[in-house]
């Protein structure tokens, strides 16, 4: 466990300052949040003996489902009495994700040196993201977290079939797409320098369609291992570049929910789980404040997440939530009215959970209809794949044809 020095102003703004134990700087803001005073200034002094499970590069990844599996036997634990230190232990046995069994013994110690539940997850955000430990926190605070983790798994569960749902939309244009890239790449190595010896044969000139066929099929015999080399240099310069903490993730954020068709179900998807996640929050009792800091996090895009901080600091500064969502400038006039509506009646969760509910209902439409608007892209880039081809091989072979019968 880290040890962390830290530089905050309380609820009148005087200066705080003191030493925290986490596994990160955004861990220790989270606590900080939960405790009601606002971080300035967080320095790492020393570390601690926090249990690792090797590099973070080959450690096994806690998925969605890892944790909806988790947080729905802690519901069922949790009524049956069984204490939580037990259960957790329980859990840590029985998991076959071996991080997932290294991070829950790592609470359950915490646990039994006096920490809280919400404290001990906070301690490692690449599981427990800063909205789950926040809603457990108000779940312990309120002496309801079997309830805290009811939600979590219902809210996981939607984000889970949500992002399902786009993968199965967009694995059939991927797959004709990898299928037409595989193509190209064999007929220009292989098929087509078979055909452009037989056209030296002929020593006559060759149509325009057949001279392009053969100076791309030249192109990729003579450069293929270079192709190859910098197009797998670009895919991992990409993931690099894009992935979190990528110097490019907030250019590729902004960029991926302005491509056409795509972009804009990419946005609705994850304004949904903004604001079901939001809804969550407050009906939890986790402040507007800290609600919109740790749900900024959880929409997995740099770009949204900043116009959601945005909202936070015009709150911050006076205004309204109705004002800051139009100043975000994200929402559709029928969201905003939805909101102006449960900010008016004090019932801002249950509106939010009604604008997720209206954007799922689109991103369920659009995902219906997205083959139909791909299908036809595809077939014409086929069709001119086919057309080229077509007419590069038959064209000579037409000429030669109708030389010999003339």
């Amino acid at each position: 466990m880290a040890q962390f020095h830290y530089q905050a102003r309380d609820n009148r703004g005087d200066r705080v300052e003191g030493h925290i134990e986490g596994g990160s700087a955004e861990a220790v803001a989270d606590q900080l949040l939960a405790r009601g005073v606002t971080p300035v200034h967080i320095r790492r002094t020393r570390t601690g003996g926090s249990r690792r499970s090797g590099p973070k590069l080959f450690q096994q990844k806690v998925t969605l489902t890892d944790l909806i599996i988790f947080s729905r036997q802690m519901i069922s634990l949790t009524k049956a009495g069984v204490p939580i230190i037990q259960a957790i232990l329980g859990l840590a046995s029985t998991t076959r994700n071996r991080r997932q069994a290294d991070v829950l013994r790592a609470v359950a110690d915490e646990l039994e040196s006096g920490r809280s539940l919400g404290d001990a997850m906070s301690s490692y955000p690449d599981v427990f993201s800063a909205l789950y430990v926040s809603i457990i926190r108000v779940g312990e605070e309120s002496g309801r977290l079997e309830e805290a983790f009811a939600q979590l798994a219902r809210n996981l569960e939607t984000e889970k079939d949500t992002r399902d749902r786009i993968r199965s939309a967009m694995r059939y244009p991927v797959i004709v797409l990898v299928a037409i890239s595989i193509a190209v790449a064999v007929l220009n190595i292989f098929v087509i320098p078979a055909f452009a010896r037989l056209f030296e044969s002929f020593g006559a000139d060759l149509p325009w369609a057949t001279q392009v066929l053969l100076t791309t099929s030249s192109f990729f015999v003579t450069w293929r291992y270079w192709l190859l080399g910098t197009i797998i240099v670009a895919v991992i310069g990409f993931r690099l570049a894009t992935g979190e903490g990528g110097i490019a993730e907030p250019l590729w954020d902004r960029l991926r929910i302005r491509i056409p068709i795509i972009g804009d179900i990419v946005l609705r998807a994850t304004l949904a789980r903004f604001a079901r996640s939001f809804s969550m929050a407050l009906r939890s009792g986790v402040p507007v404040i800290t609600a919109l800091t740790v749900v900024a996090r959880a929409t997995d895009n740099v770009f949204i997440a900043g116009r959601v901080q945005g909202m936070r600091s015009a709150i911050e500064r006076g205004e309204s939530l109705y004002r800051s969502a139009v100043a975000a400038g994200l929402f559709t006039p029928l969201v905003l009215q939805m909101l102006a509506v449960g900010e008016e009646t004090g019932q801002v969760d249950q509106m939010m959970e009604e604008v997720a509910d209206f954007y799922e209902r689109e991103v369920d439409y659009d995902l219906r209809q997205l083959s139909t608007y791909i299908e036809p892209v595809l077939i014409l880039a086929v069709g001119a794949m086919v057309l080229v081809l077509a007419l590069g091989v038959f064209l000579p072979m037409w000429d030669l044809g109708t030389a010999a019968l003339s």
